[in-house]
């Protein structure tokens, strides 16, 4: 390995994320940031104040290694009030940096070299890294608009993609960057095929509160045979609108845990002291905040989608999550959605996400943006007026 070259042939063609490049670009042209997912509001007082209170009380060192008892319990009792699930504390739930650490320690903890993992695309950016990572290789089954604006899978595909080798499938519901969930007969296919092909199903669940109307989460955990194959992820950060904490969980059978944990450990080892009990206090919030969160953000999802739709794109409505994807070729006929998104702070002072970047075939994805709702109300209404000059 030559020192001007040592990055490893297994991340060769990922460089630098998407989301920082086009943050990058928010700043330098002092565009409104829809790109990128984090709210520009603090999440409940209540949670703010347990950080503090943990800090002022001292919990600043290093917290136990599968994470504070109080937010593993939380995390039990969590999964149990809304899904009826039964997970073990002490060896079922796992305190993570974040859902992004939890899937890596997941994928580099239950993969070998040449296992194949199948996962639905568009997928998160960190999710083929992660696999890169361990040496292992992403097959794809396309998600696609439907005549209805519903995305939607081909089960032959799902079925096609599983081979010998395959040993993970990889579910994100409800999905980004598309707003899509999955539906009871959707997750009944997933199950299906896991089932009869032995697989381990790791499910990113980050946005399970932040549903719309017409739609409604189910943890694919809670169907027939699937909670004894199942890792469930999730965080706090989209929940209680602490992204910079970065404070998330695994949780399922013991043995899938431990295998996440085996890899994490070397990873960030531990993280968050303060913010673990905070998170705990997040997760017991009574049932008025779960639903004030979900209306709140169906409000601003109407006002984005709005906002698009005025300027000249096709919507695509999304079903949940604080993304709504459009087909930019109304308003530009080439579909480069790259070239699109990389002069639109140019032009109007506004920055999405191409969400070519998800797709591991992006022609795909090639003609379609991702915006996000998570913003005060004048921030989306000064957005939707600045990107109205596009159809000007």
């Amino acid at each position: 390995m030559r020192a001007e070259d040592p990055l490893t042939s297994k991340l060769a063609g990922f460089g630098t994320s998407i989301f920082a490049e086009m943050s990058a670009l928010a700043v330098e042209t002092g565009a409104i940031n829809l790109g990128q997912g984090f709210p520009d509001t603090d999440g409940p007082a209540e949670v703010l104040d347990a950080a503090v209170a943990a800090i002022r009380s001292g919990e600043n060192q290093y917290p136990p290694g599968p994470g504070t008892p109080v937010l593993r319990r939380a995390v039990a009792d969590h999964q149990r009030r809304f899904y009826g699930l039964a997970h073990d504390p002490e060896t079922e739930v796992l305190v993570t940096a974040g859902a992004t650490e939890a899937l890596a320690g997941a994928l580099l903890g239950m993969l070998d070299p040449g296992d194949e993992v199948v996962a639905f695309e568009p997928v998160f950016d960190s999710y083929p890294a992660a696999v890169a990572l361990a040496g292992a290789r992403v097959v794809p089954v396309l998600l696609a608009p439907a005549p209805d604006g519903r995305y939607r899978f081909d089960p032959a595909e799902l079925r096609a993609a599983v081979t010998e080798r395959t040993k993970v499938l990889l579910l994100n519901t409800p999905h980004n960057p598309t707003g899509k969930v999955f539906d009871a007969e959707e997750l009944a296919q997933v199950a299906a095929v896991a089932t009869e092909a032995d697989l381990v199903v790791v499910t990113d669940e980050v946005y399970e509160h932040l549903v719309f109307p017409g739609a409604a989460h189910v943890p694919i955990a809670t169907l027939p045979g699937m909670a004894e194959r199942t890792l469930t992820i999730s965080s706090g950060g989209k929940t209680f609108s602490t992204t910079g904490w970065k404070t998330g969980w695994a949780c399922g059978p013991a043995p899938l845990v431990a295998a996440c944990r085996a890899a994490k450990q070397f990873l960030t080892y531990v993280n968050g002291a303060p913010f673990q009990p905070a998170i705990a206090v997040g997760l017991g919030l009574d049932d008025a905040f779960y639903a004030g969160l979900a209306a709140d953000l169906t409000a601003k999802k109407d006002r984005l989608v709005a906002g698009l739709e005025a300027a000249g794109f096709l919507v695509h409505p999304p079903e949940g999550t604080y993304f709504t994807t459009v087909d930019i070729r109304p308003l530009r006929p080439d579909g480069d959605g790259e070239a699109f998104c990389r002069d639109l702070p140019h032009r109007c002072g506004v920055v999405a996400v191409p969400d070519a970047v998800f797709y591991e075939r992006p022609e795909h994805g090639r003609h379609l943006v991702r915006f996000a709702c998570c913003k005060r109300d004048e921030v989306l209404d000064e957005a939707a007026e600045r990107l109205a000059g596009l159809a000007r």
